[in-house]
């Protein structure tokens, strides 16, 4: 077991991101954005500073937060954009050591509407079998995506695509309506969904938050662990006592949300402190 976090919530550049690393007494890192860009992203001179740096750091990036089919992407959206994105990753991840990156399975269609889920099979066939003939491991979150739509998604996806194994987040079933249930269909059960997903699961992001308001426009609010709707305590309590040995990976969001940001600067500052107490506050839940 070996605890992370996405660092590019404590700080934009690198410097920032590896003192809070360290001040969490951590040696791993999940890689996101470093100065805004996305980790595959980076130019390659840039990249090769970054490498360097983490060795010479001693941290150990254990995954990649790739833009691969995320919620940003819809289905209609030109493949040979993922394609470019996963030769761009995978010796990115060979060189870093890095054996895991988060994959999702492309924007939700308005419920109701043509899912074009045998376009997102095929899709996520090709993906999976990529990273996996480069002796990597493509892992899907349930996020604002097609498999987040409910644990039945998800699990229609692992029986669709060969290979496809899971990281589980925490938080993201709290705000969104559990599309598997008849109307009025309520928000999502975390701890449920993680029961009916759980064989697959080989990695966990920890967030927590409370369900947005009924009837309003405001949206989720997160929260420190534990201080959520998320059920943090018992879905933590049932991993151990399922013999989970991966990894938990820290995405708090209490500062900011990092895709939401809308080109706003936040506070950074109030970002790097949030992101040391919230990993602090998340060892002492887990203990």
């Amino acid at each position: 077991m070996f605890l992370s976090g996405f660092t590019d919530e404590a700080g934009k550049d690198l410097e920032t991101q590896i003192k809070a690393t360290r001040e969490l007494g951590w040696t791993q890192i999940s890689a996101r954005t470093i100065d805004g860009t996305n980790i595959h992203e980076l130019p390659d001179d840039d990249f090769a500073r970054v490498a360097d740096r983490l060795d010479a750091a001693g941290l150990q990036v254990v995954e990649f937060g790739s833009l691969i089919g995320n919620w940003a992407k819809p289905i209609r959206s030109d493949f040979a954009i993922t394609l470019a994105e996963i030769d761009r990753a995978i010796p990115r991840m060979q060189r870093l050591n890095t054996k895991l990156i988060r994959i999702m399975s492309y924007a939700m269609e308005p419920w109701g509407e043509d899912q074009q889920e045998a376009e997102r099979f095929r899709r996520l066939r090709e993906i999976v079998q990529r990273f996996d003939d480069a002796g990597l491991q493509a892992i899907h979150e349930n996020c604002q995506n097609y498999g987040g739509f409910s644990a039945e998604h998800t699990l229609r996806l692992v029986e669709e695509v060969p290979g496809l194994k899971l990281v589980f987040d925490t938080g993201n079933p709290v705000f969104t309506r559990d599309r598997s249930k008849p109307e009025p269909q309520p928000w999502q059960d975390a701890l449920e969904f993680y029961r009916a997903v759980k064989a697959h699961v080989v990695h966990v992001h920890i967030k927590d938050c409370l369900n947005p308001p009924e009837g309003r426009t405001e949206p989720e609010k997160y929260t420190m662990p534990g201080e959520g709707q998320c059920r943090l305590a018992e879905i933590l309590s049932e991993l151990q006592a399922d013999g989970y040995r991966g990894g938990y990976a820290i995405e708090p969001h209490v500062a900011t949300v990092f895709h939401a940001l809308d080109g706003q600067e936040p506070d950074w500052q109030q970002c790097y402190d949030s992101f040391v107490a919230y990993g602090q506050a998340f060892e002492q839940l887990l203990a």
